[in-house]
């Protein structure tokens, strides 16, 4: 017997979308360097290592996303509890806008995702950097 999937991708994005604070590219060009801002790259390491990533950026793979958010996790990283913006990014801006919105859930403010993701960040000349672990 098939699945009978009742809300799609399609639906989850549009309600992260709804709820999420979206930053240009040319916003975040300006917040990369600003020390009160945490771009968080969501993608794998396959895709870091074809690609490299935002310099400054913290790589958080988005299936540790949670457990590295929650302080009372083994898996915490410090990185996720500070007084910062912060502001979630992936190839697409699919992964991000899902995740920001779960870390909202979670408690975690103020959080934002890149419009377009990595691939906008890439196309409209932002700066890269190899990924070096």
């Amino acid at each position: 017997m098939a699945q009978n999937i009742t809300k799609g991708v399609k639906a989850l994005l549009a309600e992260a979308n709804e709820l999420v604070t979206t930053l240009s590219i040319d916003e975040a060009k300006e917040k990369a360097q600003d020390p009160d801002y945490v771009f968080v790259d969501l993608r794998d390491i396959r895709e870091l290592q074809r690609t490299g990533l935002i310099p400054g950026a913290f790589s958080c793979p988005r299936g540790m996303l949670e457990f590295w958010i929650d302080p009372d996790s083994p898996y915490h990283k410090p990185v996720f509890n500070q007084d910062k913006t912060y502001v979630f990014y992936c190839a697409s801006a699919w992964r991000s806008a899902l995740s920001a919105k779960i870390a909202m859930e979670m408690g975690l403010t103020p959080v934002m995702h890149l419009e377009g993701g990595f691939t906008a960040w890439e196309k409209a000349g932002g700066a890269i950097v190899p990924r070096t672990s």
